[in-house]
């Protein structure tokens, strides 16, 4: 099969060379799918995407006219495809639903330490042989409320942790898992008891219609003053600019990001000789804020298992046969 593989970065490239099948004629590509790019899939059956590639709907129909018939996201998020407009078109669209809950469950608990212990700044001042220890104070997570704002695998792994830590454990998600209850002492409530009770809240939900700005300005009024809010989901769950406001305003405590709403075009690049993005460095500029590139997949399991899976999609349907994960 003639595969055009877009946004590849060199840190993933070994794991697809090794998981994809000779069979597969593979076109590298560094840029990210748009409308601009489109034709450079011109030749090939199938394309491969990640999670800032754009599949809208006039994306894929371009890519249908060059002959494109297969669409194969390496994420576990699909919202960049327009999946409707690739049924009409007959477009076949697979993704990889778990690659590693494990990687980005404990992101978000790398992120909830180095907030709370003050890492960043502990870093700065040792490396200034400044070792006072005033402006380092944090808190035991043991003890502490978590609200889990969807608690699907990443979730029901972060919940396995946290319980592990000692952490009192509330959940909001569509579908209860009773099991999560019976083994982590896991309640499930509405959003704004969640908001009102816990310390730390995590987000792990997926970005649909209705979730875009799930925390926007009136839900984020509802948090307990000076909790701590972490993002290793999807950006657009939350009102960055609101988030920048209640941090000004000190309700807001703390501020853990592995996503960002206006991430595409940004992430996964140097842009450091670029103007800087106004709102991410009004961000970055607030001491109880810790940023990273969307960098909670990148482990070497998860690496693995996500160009395994994709392959296995490429694979079936080169034998003319429906991929295992098609959405």
């Amino acid at each position: 099969m003639q595969v055009s593989i877009y946004s590849v970065r060199g840190y993933e490239l070994p794991f697809l060379s090794q998981a994809l099948d000779e069979d597969h004629s593979v076109r590298w590509l560094t840029e990210a799918l748009g409308p601009a790019t489109v034709e450079l899939a011109r030749g090939t059956e199938a394309v491969v995407l990640f999670t800032n590639d754009t599949a809208d709907a006039a994306v894929l129909e371009q890519l249908a006219a060059l002959g494109v018939r297969y669409v194969a996201v390496r994420a576990a998020g699909h919202d960049q495809v327009d999946v409707e407009a690739a049924r009409r078109l007959g477009l076949r669209v697979s993704y990889v639903p778990e690659y590693s809950p494990h990687a980005i469950a404990e992101h978000a608990v790398a992120l909830m330490l180095a907030l709370n212990r003050q890492l960043r700044r502990a870093d700065a001042q040792a490396r200034q042989a400044d070792f006072r220890l005033d402006s380092l104070v944090g808190f035991d997570l043991h003890g502490k409320t978590v609200g889990l704002v969807g608690c699907g695998r990443i979730g029901g792994v972060l919940a396995r942790i946290l319980h592990g830590f000692g952490c009192h454990l509330l959940a909001h998600d569509l579908a209860p898992d009773p099991e999560l209850t019976r083994r982590y002492h896991l309640r499930y409530v509405s959003l704004p008891e969640l908001c009102a009770a816990a310390d730390i809240i995590s987000l792990h939900a997926p970005l649909t219609p209705a979730t875009h700005y799930l925390f926007s300005a009136s839900q984020l009024a509802l948090l307990k003053p000076g909790a701590m809010l972490i993002n290793t989901g999807r950006g657009g769950l939350l009102d960055t600019r609101a988030a920048l406001t209640a941090l000004q305003s000190g309700h807001l405590g703390y501020l853990g990001l592995d996503v960002y709403e206006h991430e595409k075009g940004l992430f996964f690049a140097d842009h450091s000789r670029d103007a800087p993005d106004p709102l991410l460095a009004a961000l970055l500029n607030h001491p109880n804020v810790l940023i990273t590139g969307h960098q909670g997949f990148l482990t070497r399991e998860a690496l693995t298992n996500i160009a395994t899976t994709t392959a296995a999609s490429l694979a079936a349907w080169a034998r003319n046969e429906p991929a295992a994960h098609e959405l």
